[in-house]
Formats: C-alpha cells, structure tokens, sequence
C-alpha cells in the first residue's frame, strides 16, 4: 500500500492500472475523474483500455493510487454483501464529517493523494467496525 517498497515491473503497474480503471469506471466516475484519481492523462486511460497489450510506465505515486482504489474495492467487497452497494457507495452522498456531504467519488477526485489515503482510511474504519 502507501508505505511498501514493493517495486512492480511496468506490466503489472499496468494491469493494476486496468483493473483500476475498471472499478472506477463501475463507480460511474467520468473519464475526467478517473484520470484525476490515478494521476494519468486521458490518452493513457484510452490507451490502456483500448489496446490490450499496451504496457505504460507509472511512477510510485500512481502505483500508490492504483493500491489505494483496490484496497478501497476490497474493503466496500467486505462490508456490502450487495454488488449494487460495491459499485454504488462511491457515488452516494455522505454525511460523514470529512465527506461532508459530498460523494466520496467527488473527495478522491479532488486530485491529491491525501483525499485518496483518507477516503480508503474512512471505508476500511467501516469494514473494520462491522
């Protein structure tokens, strides 16, 4: 996660990247948002969704991003046994304090990677609590 020293080849940096991508996308984010959570530009998001054997190369703080939205699936997959709560969360308006009010989807795609940690931080706190 935030903290490892793991180092991945740029094929697996990208294959996290796809499967990112395809979480965010079951969030119903914008392109515009998607590319905002991961820190990539749209022709990456295109390239990658587009040709299937395209390798990109990502630094740590995109890998860092990729980790955190898989955590974040992770963590909705254990507290909602539901697949329209899994994908649907993201977009629900949340009266938690530090969302306040505002989606979760709209707090990662502020663009930093503080709005990321702390969202994940805020979604694990639920699986943990149930």
């Amino acid at each position: 996660m935030a903290g490892s020293n793991l180092s991945l080849t740029h094929a697996q940096a990208t294959t996290g990247l796809r499967a990112a991508l395809r979480i965010i996308e079951a969030w119903r984010a914008t392109d515009s948002q998607a590319c905002r959570i991961l820190r990539i530009c749209p022709a990456t998001r295109h390239r990658v969704i587009q040709e299937r054997t395209a390798i990109v190369r990502l630094d740590r703080d995109q890998q860092q991003r990729i980790s955190l939205v898989l955590n974040i699936h992770a963590s909705l997959r254990s507290v909602f046994k539901n697949q329209d709560n899994v994908q649907g969360f993201a977009g629900m308006r949340n009266e938690n304090p530090f969302f306040g009010g505002r989606t979760p989807l709209e707090v990662m795609a502020q663009g930093n990677l503080i709005s990321l940690y702390e969202t994940y931080l805020r979604i694990d706190h639920l699986k943990r609590a149930s």
